[in-house]
């Protein structure tokens, strides 16, 4: 077992996410230097700073220097505290952005985490609010992470550039993770979805609904896509629209695609129509990819499979994202842990493409912030 004071040390500002969470749950400080050393304006940007501050404010007694150029970061993470708190988020990302690590965090803290995040709840970066309630939710469930208290709700939409959205999460904490055995993801039985408008006409999510159906209809009777739209102080500050569908297996497996438009001014603008076809096939190119976890949210899977109790959890991926394999490389540095790779080349074209099974034994990481009752 490496010794857990030894601080690790990485170059560059690609998956500063990652390893400041890792950081944090493995008690191991960083050290990441060059972040965008040669870059016209070197240094960390608005929305990673705005993720630092979030971070320390969900921690007891972290310790952050960034030198003064902004190109060297040093953290020395405290015991994750939580809370109920509240955060402006910068509007160059989504709230998704924010969501992703607090959803791996949230399970191991001290008091229940309460927080409201403000800013762009659906952009074409990262996985939007509406994406994260409907898989990752159900994902934290698999995992024995359950109860009331766990919820995602939006009460305000906000689109970028300007964001003005809003976003309440909630989450109880565990002392221990359930192993999971998630190996057949079964058949899909039914599609949900989400087309959203704010600031617009209410007919443009109607007419992305019409041209979403046009092409899953062929795919499955089972579908229906609810429309919302707000208006007033509940739309934000930016025009926009768009759509998110989820599809669920007969084995509770959520496999999610998501679009939006573009802000106004930057890059093409595109049709509502356009926008709902272009979004069911990329549904359609998910289940095809298939696996029990969706491609968002394989890295979260991961993770909570290696902090479960010491014991063999086994989940069925689609094809692995960069993003994915980078993040294995980062849990073997952080907790030492190696997961057994097994590719199952699929023959059937029906049943989609290849997937990889995934097995590891966790390292029964255990919430020590959490008093014993």
């Amino acid at each position: 077992m490496a010794d857990p004071t030894h601080c690790l040390a990485y170059a560059g500002c690609n998956f500063l996410r990652q390893r400041l969470v890792l950081a944090t749950l493995s008690g191991r400080p960083v050290k990441i230097r060059k972040i965008r050393a040669r870059d016209d304006s070197p240094g960390l940007r608005d929305f990673e700073a705005s993720f630092i501050r979030l971070l320390d404010k969900i921690t007891n007694g972290s310790r952050i220097e960034i030198n003064q150029t902004g190109t060297t970061l040093y953290y020395q993470p405290g015991l994750l505290h939580g809370g109920s708190l509240e955060h402006d988020c910068s509007v160059l990302r989504s709230i998704g952005y924010y969501l992703e690590p607090l959803l791996c965090l949230a399970p191991f803290m001290k008091r229940p985490l309460r927080v409201v995040l403000r800013g762009v709840t659906n952009d074409q970066v990262d996985p939007s609010v509406d994406v994260l309630k409907a898989t990752a939710i159900p994902l934290l469930k698999q995992f024995g992470i359950d109860g009331e208290s766990l919820e995602l709700k939006i009460v305000r939409r906000g689109m970028p550039p300007g964001g003005g959205g809003e976003v309440l999460f909630s989450c109880p904490i565990r002392r221990v993770l359930k192993p999971i055995l998630l190996t057949d993801p079964g058949k899909i039985k039914r599609i949900r979805g989400m087309a959203y408008s704010v600031r617009v006409s209410p007919q443009m999510a109607n007419r992305i609904v019409d041209s979403a159906r046009s092409v899953l209809n062929r795919f499955l009777p089972d579908i229906y896509i609810y429309t919302d739209h707000m208006k007033g102080a509940s739309s934000g500050k930016s025009p926009g629209f768009g759509l998110s569908l989820v599809a669920e297996t007969t084995n509770g497996t959520f496999l999610s695609a998501e679009m939006a438009s573009c802000p106004r001014g930057q890059g093409t603008a595109v049709l509502p129509e356009d926008l709902g076809r272009d979004c069911a096939r990329l549904l359609l190119e998910e289940i095809y990819r298939g696996g029990c976890v969706d491609s968002t949210n394989q890295s979260l899977a991961l993770l909570l499979m290696t902090l479960g109790q010491q014991d063999v959890s086994k989940v069925l991926l689609g094809p692995l994202s960069p993003y994915t394999i980078e993040f294995l490389r980062h849990l073997r540095s952080f907790f030492q842990v190696m997961f057994k790779i097994e590719t199952q080349p699929c023959g059937d074209e029906l049943k989609g493409g290849d997937k990889v099974l995934m097995t590891c034994v966790g390292i029964g990481f255990s919430n020590l912030s959490k008093t014993l009752k």
